[in-house]
């Protein structure tokens, strides 16, 4: 549990939020008329719970049960005059500061924000449905901020210091963070949050969004099945891990699944889920556990199947001969803008790993394991859409030869909101591997790659 000292040092005034729909907020800072009364209900607080409030033993949820109780008992013993909104504010403000995140609670309670972006103390942004816009929410100041980093960071045993000023952590229910502090943040600390949905989105999800059509479903279904390699690629923020989920949940129940991150993310619901978080270094420097350890130690375990959650060093060497020695069917994201860009990037990590391999080794490697490239977009009207998929056929010489089974329709246009109102279509060609699928009893309609399908 973390440190409760923090959560009263972090219990000061922070200004009502209000996250903004539209245009731009120039809402500016304003005394806030009940600020003494929340001063003397928090401290009144503190008073009636004491020592129960720096109990490690305390659950969780006991403590926030005893914190409410106490903190309406302490408002309705208060002197001035309270309207029932004054109260509920006060209750909710103060309660967050103990029990939460201060100003950040109500951002991260609504479900329409996906990200939340704190450039400082005083500047906060939200992405809501793909575009960002600014809030009224501020902390006190820096140190409120870094209090509130702290324990975010703390809660997953991870530190963010001068030594130590970059971090990637993670919420209770998932949620990403990445929190950077001085001196490498020159105006502040900067802490970026990329919420994760209570109920993980399925596919039908995004087949609502547009991200995917049926068809495409039915091919992804059918490769996943089919124990196909597959790389889904991406800039950031395009969507590959909420992809990447869609597509683990696809997994046979019955088989085995391996899952390594660096900030546990992904959500699956099959029986026999091992799931591998990795570790930065300690103060001493010393119990680093990389995304590549986690890998090879990964085959160790008698996988069916590796679902990374993104190799972005030597690790993908270790990922490639994971494919290409028995364990098919794995699944890993990779930052590229385009499915030929992604076959570069693994060469790159692959060189990273620190082992003189020559280009045309590498490639052939890459070949020989990766059978599926999902490539993924962010567009200009703030959705996330899957914009290619290709099938990697083989080599040619010492060129990886691709060939595309689907791309997004761009033709079509925009609708009076910008919305792009194209699709996946199929090009008509059939993957190389239906065969392979056959035979493992896997079928793959002709229907689905029908060009106007």
């Amino acid at each position: 549990m973390s440190s409760l000292a923090d959560r009263l040092d972090t219990a000061r005034r922070s200004q009502e939020t209000v996250p903004v729909h539209g245009s731009v907020s120039t809402q500016s800072h304003r005394v806030d008329p009940i600020v003494e009364v929340k001063e003397r209900v928090h401290q009144g607080l503190i008073d009636s719970l004491g020592p129960r409030l720096y109990d490690p033993h305390l659950k969780e949820s006991d403590l926030a049960n005893q914190v409410r109780q106490t903190l309406q008992e302490v408002i309705d013993a208060e002197q001035k005059p309270l309207t029932l909104s004054d109260r509920t504010r006060i209750a909710q403000e103060v309660s967050d500061e103990i029990l939460g995140h201060g100003p950040l609670e109500p951002l991260l309670r609504d479900p329409e924000v996906t990200e939340i972006m704190v450039n400082s103390a005083s500047s906060i942004f939200i992405e809501r449905a793909g575009k960002i816009y600014p809030t009224s929410a501020r902390f006190t100041d820096e140190t409120h901020l870094r209090r509130i980093i702290d324990k975010i960071v703390g809660r997953v045993g991870r530190r963010v210091d001068e030594a130590s000023p970059l971090v990637d952590a993670r919420l209770p229910d998932g949620s990403r963070v990445n929190a950077v502090v001085a001196p490498i943040a020159l105006d502040g600390a900067i802490l970026t949050i990329r919420k994760f949905a209570a109920d993980p989105f399925t596919d039908k999800d995004l087949l609502s969004f547009g991200t995917f059509t049926p068809p495409v479903r039915d091919f992804l279904h059918a490769c996943v099945l089919g124990r196909r390699n597959i790389i889904i690629s991406g800039g950031t923020g395009s969507g590959k891990t909420t992809t990447l989920n869609v597509i683990s949940s696809f997994l046979p129940e019955e088989e085995r699944i391996v899952t390594i991150e660096d900030a546990a993310e992904l959500q699956l619901h099959q029986q026999h889920v091992l799931r591998m978080e990795s570790r930065p270094a300690n103060i001493e420097g010393s119990g680093l556990v990389t995304i590549r350890d986690l890998v090879r130690n990964a085959l160790r375990m008698r996988p069916d199947r590796i679902v990374v959650g993104e190799v972005r060093d030597g690790a993908a060497l270790d990922m490639l001969q994971a494919m290409n020695t028995g364990h098919d069917g794995s699944i890993t994201t990779v930052h590229a803008n385009s499915a030929r860009d992604s076959l570069s990037r693994l060469e790159t990590m692959v060189l990273m790993a620190g082992i003189e391999l020559p280009i045309r080794a590498i490639r052939e490697q890459v070949s020989g394991a990766v059978d599926l490239i999902i490539q993924q977009s962010r567009l200009k009207d703030g959705t996330r859409r899957i914009t290619q998929i290709t099938e990697v056929v083989g080599m040619e010489g010492d060129i990886i030869t691709l060939q595309d089974l689907f791309t997004f329709d761009y033709a079509a246009g925009r609708d009076a909101n910008g919305r792009f109102l194209g699709e996946l279509r199929s090009t008509g060609i059939r993957p190389k591997f239906t065969q392979d699928l056959q035979d493992l009893g896997v079928e793959l309609p002709i229907q689905l790659f029908a060009p106007r399908y």
